[in-house]
């Protein structure tokens, strides 16, 4: 007796946790893709608040560089100089610089597409080529773990010829879905109130750095309405002239009451360092960054500085585990073009100089601790 029947095999394995659609389908809200605004809306996000814009930059550069590990010595100096020297879009060169535009993609839109571009004889790969994360779909095929890459153009999006080639990641990607978050993701809300704030104060300085004047007159008692109009107008427009004169300074001269006062003049700008650093904080929390390392002074410690700078670490080894998957893909997809072996694996440098003084003094007391266990060992023998 059969505890199972037999299904029509679709090629992928079955997924006993997801929803089925009629007709072994998947139902359309299952794997959902963000909004093209929602990208767009990041990438101006960038542009507006600096600071956001600076920490994206400075953890890319803090990715630092990798290297190749190949067991055949003509596969290994061939992937650096493919590395050297590949053509990246239209004017870069470098397989670093496509990682640095693919690791940017993915930070601002929590996701990135790109593709390797092979030669026109099929024999080596002519280019690497970094798409915008708008420029394809993500939808299910018959399996929640059959994936179809569909490119955008003019009119229908159409499924790519060569998935193979397309190199994808998405970045604290949610279950049940084909679209990832956004290291930017909770701070348009924040950055809106920044950017209010930052824009009152800009009004605020305006109007207190340019100043407006109220001139008012009193005109005497008994003075007919004909002649108090046209004293005022003459008023007016000496001191307006007097204001128009930038090259030296004039001197205003009336007769009768008159006052001047500047307008605002008796108004306190409301002390903006409080919520701004509270804003900042916020952002800066959400981007994982230390403090200094934007040129925030806040007050900290050595020992703080320390636990930061080791959060920042386990931030970049997870970065470094998402992007070393696409760097194999390239650089196998390079090799076995080139009938070459295809074994090789991806070395990452250390984060820092700091990281490497810690390494060396690490080695020096393991090797203090083998020297006293081998003096005691002699010692008892």
């Amino acid at each position: 007796m059969k505890l199972f029947s037999a299904k029509k095999n679709s090629g992928s394995p079955a997924v006993q946790t997801c929803t089925a659609a009629d007709r072994g389908g998947i139902i359309p809200f299952l794997y959902r893709t963000r909004n093209p605004a929602e990208y767009r809306l990041y990438r101006e996000l960038r542009e507006r608040v600096p600071v956001i814009d600076a920490a994206i930059m400075k953890i890319i550069r803090l990715i630092g560089d990798f290297d190749f590990v190949c067991e055949d010595e003509g596969s290994y100096r061939a992937l650096r100089d493919f590395s050297d020297t590949v053509r990246v879009g239209g004017v870069g060169v470098g397989l670093s610089q496509f990682v640095d535009c693919y690791f940017d993609e993915l930070l601002t839109c929590g996701m990135a597409v790109g593709e390797i571009v092979p030669a026109v004889d099929g024999r080596s790969v002519a280019a690497l080529y970094n798409a915008p994360a708008d420029s394809v779909e993500l939808k299910a095929g018959d399996s929640p773990l059959d994936v179809r890459i569909l490119a955008k153009g003019v009119g229908v999006p159409h499924e790519v010829e060569h998935p193979e080639l397309i190199c994808i990641s998405l970045l604290n990607p949610e279950p049940g879905t084909l679209s990832g978050n956004s290291i930017l993701k909770g701070l348009p809300f924040i950055s809106d109130i920044l950017m209010k704030i930052f824009d009152s104060v800009g009004q605020n300085f305006e109007r207190a750095g340019n100043v407006r004047f109220a001139v008012t007159y009193n005109p005497p008692a008994g003075a007919s309405q004909l002649n108090s109009k046209q004293r005022v107008e003459e008023i007016a427009s000496q001191w307006s002239r007097a204001m128009r004169d930038k090259s030296r300074v004039c001197d205003f001269i009336s007769v009768g009451d008159v006052s001047i006062r500047a307008i605002g003049a008796d108004n306190q700008i409301l002390d903006c360092d409080i919520p701004v650093r509270h804003i900042l904080e916020q952002i800066v929390a959400k981007l994982s960054i230390p403090p200094f390392l934007l040129g925030f002074s806040w007050s900290t410690t050595e020992r703080m500085s320390a636990q930061q700078a080791d959060i920042l670490t386990s931030e970049i080894d997870y970065y470094r585990s998402l992007l070393t998957p696409v760097i194999l893909k390239i650089a196998r997809t390079y090799l076995r073009l080139c009938g070459l072996d295809p074994a090789v694996e991806i070395e990452w440098s250390n984060i820092s100089l700091q990281d490497e003084t810690e390494l060396a003094s690490a080695r020096l007391d393991n090797a203090r601790a083998a020297q006293i266990e081998a003096a005691l060992t002699e010692v008892k023998s």
